[in-house]
């Protein structure tokens, strides 16, 4: 059964999810994101799928932004921790970071540019993983104790799926 999409009469690209999460680094991980969707995967077209990842991103991105905001506030005189969660707000922020590259991420989707949604999607995992590991690769990362690192690597986790879509995408 082909399904059509709600914006054009074209038929949707259909792949099943075992076939998507087997591509992926971790293909368990993928199988639980994707079959978390509300109403299952049954029939799922491949944009349907791209937008919900996409939700999952920016709602953990947002959640991220909040608990760097606490980080900074908590930072007190710890010069360093509160530069490195300023520079944190940055990659993930809403005025130039993963936050602004999720949202251009789906504006892409939406108008059916799958290569550009690889690429922006690629655009979101520098983002974070430069909050992460800093930019410069001879610096060492901070210490960071806090929950970042971990809400960080959940978001590549998840961005690494997207990928993998966008690739069924513009490959169909």
């Amino acid at each position: 059964m082909t399904l059509k999409s709600e914006k054009s009469s074209y038929a949707a690209k259909v792949v099943r999810v075992n076939d998507i999460c087997k591509k992926s680094q971790n293909p368990s991980f993928c199988l639980t994101i994707l079959t978390s969707k509300p109403g299952g995967v049954a029939g799922a077209d491949l944009v349907t799928l791209a937008q919900y990842t996409i939700d999952i991103v920016r709602g953990n991105l947002t959640n991220s932004v909040a608990l760097i905001k606490t980080l900074i506030s908590n930072s007190g005189n710890d010069a360093t921790a509160k530069s490195h969660y300023q520079q944190c707000l940055m990659f993930f922020g809403d005025k130039e970071g993963a936050l602004v590259d999720i949202d251009y991420t789906q504006e892409l989707l939406k108008k059916g540019d799958y290569f550009g949604v690889n690429t922006a999607t690629s655009a979101v995992i520098v983002d974070v993983d430069n909050c992460i590991n800093g930019e410069d690769p001879e610096q060492h990362p901070y210490p960071d104790k806090s929950d970042l690192p971990k809400n960080a690597d959940y978001i590549d986790k998840v961005l690494e799926i997207l990928l993998v879509i966008s690739q069924f995408l513009y490959q169909k």
